[in-house]
C-alpha cells in the first residue's frame, strides 16, 4: 500500500498557528479536549500529544489525560487500500518544529547508549486501524519537515490494511517475532515490524529496532534519532481507542562516529579479478523492490562506485536507499553515497530501491561496475 506521509498536512500548522487548540508550550493538568485538526498539548512537561487529523476533513476529537489520550470522536472513513484518516499520537522529540519540553533529540545514533520506552494501549472492536509506534531518523539533526527514515512498529492491525511496501521476511527483536515490510510512501523510506497478534502493552529497547534497521543497510550510525511516537492510524471508526500510558528515555554517551567521507568526484575502476553482484527482488502485481549487494573480488580497494545495468521493460525506479539512482529509459546508474563509497577487497556494499511494474516481472541480466563487467553472485 502506498500512502502519503501522515505528517505532511502538518506543514499547514507552520503557517496557521490558529489551528492549535492549546498553546504548544502549554501543559495539560486536567483532561484537555482537542478537536482542532493539528491541535496539540503537553503532558508531564515532557511529551506532546497531537490530534494530527491529516487524511480527512471529517471531525476527530481526542481527550488528553495526564498519561495519554483517547479518541472520543472519529467521523472519518477512508478506503482500506489508501491512506488512514489521521495519526493521533503522543511523542518525545521533535516533529515539524514542535519539540517536546527538555528533549535531547535529535541525537546521533552513535551517541546513544540506551533508548528505552514503555507503552500501554486501549483497543476497541469494530474499527479498522493500526496501533503504531513510530521511530523517526534522518541523516541530519532535523527538527522540521520530513525525515528520511520511518520505523513503524505495528502492535495491532485490525481490518484489511497493510504496511507500506512489501514483506521481506521475519526477524526477532526485543524477544518477539515480527514480520518485516520495506518500502516508501513517496516522501520517506519505511521499514515496518508487524506483530502476529495484538500487543496491549510493551517495554522495549528503541535502540534494538534502530540497530536492526542499521544492519539492513537503511541507515548508518551517523544518522540522527529525531522523535519517538505512539498512537493510532484509523481508517474507519476508532472512537474509544487510546494510549493509556507512554514513556520514553534516550541517553547519550555512546561511541564517537568518524566523519562521513564524501563521494569522490571521479570513480576509479576496480583492479584485480573484478566484482560480483547479487540482485534480490521482491515483486507484486504493480511494483517491486530490489536489494543489491556488490562484492569486490579484486585485490585493491574500490574508492567510489557506479553500478550500471538495464531494467527490463515496464520497470521504473521510484525511490532508493544507500545509493543515488538515475534512470534514462531502461538504463540505470546507481552511485555510492558518502558513507559507502569504499569497498575493500572481499568487502561488500549494499543498496536497494523500489519501483513500479507494468507486466510480468524479470530481473536485470548483466551489470557493470565502473565500466567493468561483473559476474552474478
Amino acid at each position: 500500500m502506498k500512502r502519503p506521509l501522515r505528517a505532511i498536512a502538518a506543514a499547514g500548522l507552520l503557517a496557521a498557528g490558529s489551528l492549535v487548540a492549546v498553546a504548544l508550550g502549554g501543559t495539560a493538568s486536567a483532561d484537555t479536549q482537542i478537536c482542532e485538526q493539528f491541535g496539540s498539548t503537553v503532558i508531564q512537561n515532557r511529551y506532546v500529544v497531537q490530534n494530527n487529523r491529516w487524511g480527512t476533513s471529517a471531525q476527530q476529537c481526542i481527550n488528553v489525560t495526564s498519561t495519554g489520550f483517547e479518541i472520543t470522536t472519529q467521523n472519518g472513513s477512508n478506503p482500506t487500500n489508501g491512506a488512514p484518516t489521521a495519526y493521533p499520537s503522543v511523542f518525545f522529540g521533535c516533529h515539524y518544529t514542535n519539540c517536546s519540553p527538555g528533549t535531547n533529540l535529535p541525537i546521533q545514533v552513535s551517541q546513544i547508549s540506551s533508548a528505552t520506552s514503555s507503552i500501554s494501549y486501549k483497543y476497541v472492536s469494530g474499527a479498522i486501524y493500526n496501533a503504531s509506534y513510530d521511530i523517526w531518523l534522518d541523516p541530519t539533526p532535523k527538527k522540521d519537515g520530513v525525515n528520511q527514515m520511518e520505523i513503524m512498529i505495528w502492535l495491532n492491525r485490525q481490518g484489511p490494511i497493510q504496511p507500506i511496501g512489501s514483506p521481506v521476511g521475519t526477524t526477532t527483536v526485543v524477544g518477539r517475532t515480527w514480520e518485516v515490510w520495506r518500502g516508501s510512501n513517496g516522501s520517506n523510506n519505511v521499514i515496518s515490524y508487524v506483530a502476529p497478534s495484538p500487543i496491549t502493552s510493551m517495554n522495549l529497547s528503541v535502540l534494538d529496532f534502530i540497530n536492526d534497521v542499521k544492519d539492513r543497510g537503511a541507515i548508518t550510525s551517523s544518522w540522527y534519532l529525531t522523535s519517538i511516537q505512539a498512537g493510532f492510524e484509523p481508517w474507519q471508526g476508532g472512537a474509544g481507542l487510546g494510549v493509556s500510558s507512554f514513556s520514553a528515555s534516550v541517553n547519550g554517551g555512546g561511541s564517537t562516529t568518524p566523519p562521513t567521507t564524501p563521494p569522490p568526484t571521479t570513480t576509479p575502476p576496480p583492479t584485480g579479478s573484478g566484482c560480483a553482484v547479487k540482485y534480490t527482488p521482491n515483486s507484486w502485481n504493480n511494483g517491486f523492490t530490489a536489494d543489491v549487494t556488490i562484492t569486490n573480488r579484486g585485490s585493491s580497494t574500490i574508492n567510489g562506485w557506479n553500478l550500471t545495468y538495464n531494467l527490463p521493460a515496464g520497470q521504473q525506479v521510484t525511490n532508493a536507499w544507500n545509493t543515488t539512482v538515475t534512470q534514462s529509459g531502461s538504463a540505470v546508474s546507481a552511485r555510492n553515497v558518502g558513507f559507502n563509497g569504499s569497498i575493500a577487497p572481499g568487502g561488500t556494499a549494499n543498496f536497494g530501491y523500489q519501483g513500479t511494474l507494468s507486466g510480468a516481472y524479470s530481473s536485470p541480466t548483466s551489470f557493470s561496475l565502473n565500466g567493468v563487467a561483473c559476474s552474478r553472485a
